[in-house]
């Protein structure tokens, strides 16, 4: 009897084990998709750009006027008989009664240039030149460089607008010119 009672134990955990509760009711399974907010770590913007213009020189053997000083006149203005004002001649000045009595006569502005540069570099001189083509070319690539960080930033903005939470428009990025120099 005993051995019977196994056997339908054995007949019955067999059974179950096979049919795999299918006899046990069933739930419905509901597969629901929503979207879920994820947070996306959002990187701080580079460090701007700060760009100081150089100094340009145009140098030519151009002589530079030297004016005398001017003087207040107290003689009356003389009219001729149409009544146009007779303009006077400029006065000849020595060196001494001239805006810049330092300057030697025939001062041009490639000596003037040469001074300055001695007065800022010791007394040395060095030239750095370029043809015009070579600074076209220059200002061109200059040109270059800003339309491609400009576009490089719209497509940082672009993203960081896409993956910002509930919409928030992102900051965006320029080029901005330092105002330092004072000339």
């Amino acid at each position: 009897m005993i051995q019977k009672s196994y056997i339908n134990l054995l007949f019955l955990s067999l059974l179950i084990t096979i049919s795999g509760c299918s006899l046990l009711p069933s739930k419905k399974v509901e597969i629901v998709s929503k979207p879920i907010q994820i947070d996306i770590m959002q990187p701080d913007l580079p460090r701007p750009v700060q760009l100081t213009a150089p100094k340009w020189y145009v140098v030519s053997n151009a002589k530079i006027v030297n004016p005398c000083k001017k003087s207040i006149s107290f003689d009356p203005k003389k009219y001729d008989e149409k009544g146009v004002e007779q303009l006077k001649r400029p006065k000849v000045c020595e060196l001494s009664e001239r805006e810049n009595p330092d300057w030697p006569e025939g001062y041009t502005y490639f000596d003037k240039f040469i001074d300055e540069v001695k007065e800022q570099n010791n007394g040395e001189i060095l030239f750095v030149a370029t043809t015009i083509g070579d600074y076209k070319v220059m200002a061109e690539d200059m040109q270059e460089l800003k339309r491609y960080l400009k576009q490089l930033g719209e497509v940082v903005i672009y993203y960081r607008n896409v993956t910002m939470p509930n919409g928030e428009p992102g900051v965006g990025v320029a080029v901005k010119k330092n105002e330092t120099n004072t000339d």
